[in-house]
């Protein structure tokens, strides 16, 4: 029988004081597994890496987890468990602005214990799919629940109107948000939440346009890309690395998907660690060249901003055009992923500065540059999964199910 992430080992016999303490060491191990696991990713988390944590042998935390994957599944499962908690807790609110202020109040809660020691942090997804289809069975199963029940908050009084798939975008959004705003909370004190649970709730509830429409224009985007062959080997990458996680998708995946042999594939890439590196490179670039086609195109800051989000999202309903996921950047070697993360924060600083032009010349409304192009950035990044698990999806609902309320807001109707 497969072993399943509840089950690590029967807790001790001997009543109940040895099954408190059971129960009390094993927690301490799973809250140092999260933190092991959210810097190290899946890859570099080891048993003794937790063990040392809490000053156990690699033997003794054994004891409580055979293998260190099923480990790594009740790390996801604890973290998709908070979040149930407080959908659920938001989700009793009467009408949607409750509903999403009420997440926004349970995540702010939660960071705040976190940072004061009281709870450990909040698990990182971002590796789930570098496990085996055995071990993330579970997960996928706990993510779909949660996610059920994200998507039914939508279906609140006066928003009958929208059907499955349009709820299940605007979910999508609000899940990422909370996913993203771990990369950027921590510039922040905590003392600094209230100010910013307002502004994030004007963002998702009221978007950025001020008083224009949403009519993005076409765009004709010349991305300076790889050369053909490199290109193709990007290409075949990308979906995999989104799907899989740059560790579980092997060299010989890549190949496989274009009928090469791993010889060849060697021949345009010198290791695997460059492939990931490349794959970024390519996203950056089509991001930079949409972004420098909107301005250019565009007669004011909000049609700019519109447009570019409009086109990237659009865009990756083809192949050709999908872009790898930010949450790629845990899994580059250390030595490479500063400058990863220097582009990525070029790419929101870029949406940051147009924001902040359009509150200028008065087409955006004036909001906190910084967190928007955040939330934007958050946005477009994350459509590579909405497109991957939604069938029949074209660049015009796309843009009209997701891009849109993107920007106009999630209580837009």
């Amino acid at each position: 029988m497969a072993e399943t992430a509840a089950i690590a080992e029967a807790p001790p016999k001997g009543g109940k004081p040895a099954t408190a303490r059971f129960a009390r060491r094993k927690e301490a191990v799973l809250a140092a597994a999260i933190e092991v696991l959210n810097k190290e990713g899946l890859k570099g988390m080891t048993l003794a890496g937790v063990a040392a944590r809490v000053d156990l042998t690699t033997t003794s935390i054994t004891y409580y987890y055979r293998r260190k994957e099923l480990l790594a599944v009740d790390c996801f499962l604890h973290g998709l468990g908070r979040l149930e908690a407080m959908v659920e807790a938001a989700a009793a609110r009467p009408d949607l602005p409750g509903r999403i202020g009420g997440l926004l109040d349970e995540h702010l809660a939660l960071q705040t214990r976190v940072r004061q020691g009281a709870e450990p942090p909040m698990t990182i997804f971002s590796d789930v799919r570098a496990l085996s289809d055995e071990h993330r069975a579970p997960i996928a199963e706990a993510y779909r629940a949660l996610f059920n029940k994200v998507q039914a908050m939508f279906a609140a009084p006066g928003y009958e109107h929208l059907d499955l798939l349009a709820r299940a975008a605007r979910a999508h959004m609000l899940l990422e948000q909370l996913y993203w705003s771990s990369a950027w909370l921590s510039r922040y004190d905590v003392e600094d939440f209230p100010r910013l649970r307002a502004r994030m709730f004007d963002l998702l509830a009221h978007g950025l346009a001020g008083g224009r429409p949403f009519a993005p224009l076409p765009l004709s985007i010349t991305p300076r890309l790889a050369e053909p062959a490199r290109e193709t080997f990007l290409r075949a990458a990308t979906p995999l690395i989104n799907e899989r996680s740059y560790r579980g998708a092997s060299v010989s995946d890549i190949a496989a998907s274009l009928n090469v042999t791993k010889g060849s594939f060697y021949h345009h890439m010198e290791a695997k660690d460059d492939v990931v590196v490349a794959c970024f490179d390519r996203t950056f670039e089509v991001i930079r060249a949409t972004q420098e086609a909107a301005l250019a195109a565009a007669p004011d800051q909000w049609t700019a901003l519109s447009s570019a989000v409009a086109a990237l999202v659009a865009r990756q309903v083809t192949p050709e055009g999908l872009l790898l996921r930010f949450s790629a950047l845990q899994a580059l070697p250390e030595a490479v992923r500063a400058s990863a993360v220097w582009r990525a924060d070029r790419v929101s600083q870029r949406f940051a500065s147009m924001i902040a032009d359009g509150a200028a010349d008065g087409s955006v409304r004036p909001v906190d540059p910084f967190l928007a192009a955040q939330m934007v950035s958050a946005a477009v990044n994350a459509a590579a999964d909405l497109i991957a698990w939604t069938d029949g999806l074209t660049p015009e609902r796309i843009t009209d199910i997701y891009a849109r309320p993107a920007l106009t807001g999630l209580l837009a109707t």
